[in-house]
Parts: structure tokens; C-alpha cells; sequence
């Protein structure tokens, strides 16, 4: 019996994943549920599990190779198969991407009046980022600002036990809650009200941007979602995260606070969403500019001022820190 190994579809975007190493070699005994393999996905570096139990068999899919979701990597077989055979496929690697057909959507930029340059494959993460962020092309934005003090919050969320983010995050998930339309989004079917309010939190990891996901962030107790952002943390110092991590946010957080030369800067609307607030750092007076992108099919000038008054006296009085319950 020949059991397939497959490049998994972790996600309904991916379209594929980078083979990063082999744990066994052909003939090693396999246990079913054993990680044999590891693949980088569009946001984390994933174990792929034996679907059965018996030998590794070739051919084997090479090593730092884009692979289709869904696509044979290698086997499992009954039979001990003998080490001496073939690791990968001649000509092509088994569910290897092709490298024919139409040229890349890159391939319309002339580079050639530049200077010389090399190409180089982004990392699976980047990749997914330029992906995503083209996905917007379509959404009709438009930015507001306002200035708030964020000492009086640090220094209440510090005596509280809670990071100045976790802070941050929860005062836009309550503000949110109170103003259901920035907590819409627009489909083609209409308008889709959440009910409830999922914050993403931009998180840097070097090679690129993911947004961990705080489920319920207005209703939770604050302790509770400490522990899930710990936890969430975690995960991504691991690359260790799954689509349920990080897809699904209903409301978007971008904090470069700690970049002091960062003034102002503005976010893109990610999909699926209506608005992301970009907070940069605090100046000389100890006020940050806070910017909120929002689609403007969903959310209106009225709209995001009403948000950011809001949010601005819920900064100013941070009492609700020290709430114990479900919903401050």
C-alpha cells in the first residue's frame, strides 16, 4: 500500500508552500502523526505529519521549493523501500510550481535602465504581504487624524500589569463596540455586521508583517487576553502560527509608537475589514498622531470622528483598565 504525502492547504489563499527540510530519509520508519517534514507557509514554518505508518519512499520533493497546495512531496509504503533509489523525481520535482506558461505580473517592470541587479525569491511571508496588500487595490479609503497624550495610558496600563499594546488594543476593541458600523464590512452580498469585535495587532518578525489576532477583544477580561497575547507572541517568535492566528480581524492595529522618528504614517485597509488605526510616536508634548484609514463604503468622515472623539476621552480616562468583568 502507497499512502501519499501532500503539500497541505492550510489556508483558502495559500496557493503554495516552500518545502524547508526532510526529517527522514528514504527507508526510515514512519509512525502515523510523526513530523517528517517541514513547510513554510505564507506566515509560519509548519510541521507536515505522516498520514499513515511505514517507510519513507521517493521520489522525495526537493528541499527550498515552491510546491501547489494539494500536490504529491513523497510516500509512505508498507515495504521498506531500498535506500539506493532515486531522492528526487528526474527532470521535475514532484508538485514542484511550473516554470512555464504566462510570465509574472513582474515581468512588465523594465528594470534594464537601472542599474544591475540580481533577482532573488522573496520569502514566503513577504510574498504574501505583496499579495494581500494588491488585494486592496479596490477599496476606496480615506484617512483622518487626530493627536492624543498615550503617557496617562502607559503609565495606568504599567501599574495595571499590562503592555501599553494590549492597553491600546483594548480601548479601540471597546470603541468599536460602541460604533457598530466600523465594525462592518463590505461584500458584494452587503453589508456583513461582526458581533463581536476581533482586533489584529501588526506584529514585526523581521522577514515580514503579521497581524495576531485578539478574538472578542471588548468582552474578554483584560487578564484573559493577556494570556492569549502571550501565548500569541509566542507563537510568532516560533513561526509557529496558524491561519487561525492570524486571518479574520475585524478591526486593524498599527503601532510604530516605538520608532521615535516616526511622526505619522498611514495604513492600508486590509481585506475584510473598514478600518486600521496607525499610531506613531508621541512628540515633545507627549501626544502621538493617531491615523485611521477606513473604507469609505462602510465607514464616513462623521463616522471615524465620532470613532476617534471616542477613543480619544476613553485614552484620557483610563479607569476601565482596572474593570473587572466582561464588558467595561
Amino acid at each position: 500500500m502507497k499512502t501519499d504525502i501532500t503539500m497541505p492547504a492550510l489556508s483558502g489563499t495559500l496557493e503554495t508552500g516552500r518545502l524547508v527540510c526532510w526529517h527522514k530519509a528514504i527507508g526510515d520508519a514512519v509512525e502515523k502523526g510523526e513530523a517528517i517534514a517541514e513547510v513554510e507557509t505564507d506566515k509560519a514554518i509548519l510541521d507536515i505529519e505522516a498520514g499513515a505508518e511505514g517507510y519513507l519512499a521517493g521520489p522525495l520533493a526537493a528541499i527550498d521549493t515552491d510546491i501547489p497546495v494539494r500536490q504529491v512531496i513523497g510516500y509512505i509504503v508498507d515495504t521498506r523501500p531500498d535506500p539506493a533509489a532515486p531522492t528526487t523525481a528526474s527532470g521535475s520535482v514532484p508538485g514542484a510550481a511550473p516554470t512555464g506558461g504566462a510570465p509574472p505580473a513582474w515581468a512588465a517592470v523594465d528594470l534594464r535602465l537601472g542599474p544591475p541587479y540580481t533577482l532573488e525569491r522573496p520569502r514566503t511571508l513577504r510574498a504574501a504581504v505583496a499579495r494581500n496588500m494588491s488585494a486592496t487595490l479596490d477599496t476606496p479609503t480615506f484617512l483622518i487624524s487626530a493627536r492624543f497624550a498615550v503617557g496617562p495610558l502607559q503609565t495606568a496600563a504599567k501599574q495595571a500589569g499590562y503592555s501599553l499594546t494590549l492597553a491600546l488594543t483594548r480601548a479601540c476593541a471597546l470603541t468599536v463596540a460602541e460604533d457598530p458600523w466600523v465594525n462592518h464590512a463590505w461584500t458584494p452580498e452587503g453589508l456583513a455586521r461582526r458581533h463581536r469585535v476581533d482586533v489584529g495587532v501588526a506584529v514585526d518578525t523581521g522577514d515580514g508583517l503579521i497581524t495576531p489576532v485578539l478574538r472578542d477583544a471588548a468582552a474578554r477580561p483584560l487578564k484573559e487576553l493577556a494570556e492569549t497575547w502571550r501565548a500569541l507572541l509566542g507563537k510568532v517568535k516560533k513561526g509557529r502560527v496558524y491561519p487561525e492566528d492570524y486571518r479574520g480581524a475585524s478591526f486593524y492595529l498599527s503601532n510604530l509608537g516605538m520608532f521615535a522618528v516616526v511622526e505619522r504614517f498611514n495604513a492600508i485597509v486590509p481585506v475584510g475589514a473598514s478600518a486600521i488605526l496607525a499610531i506613531a510616536a508621541a512628540g515633545s508634548d507627549g501626544r502621538a498622531d493617531f491615523t485611521m484609514s477606513c473604507d469609505h463604503r462602510v465607514v464616513f468622515g462623521a463616522d471615524a470622528a465620532r470613532f476617534l472623539q471616542r477613543l480619544g476621552n476613553r485614552l484620557e480616562d483610563s479607569s476601565w483598565l482596572a474593570t473587572v468583568g466582561e464588558h467595561p
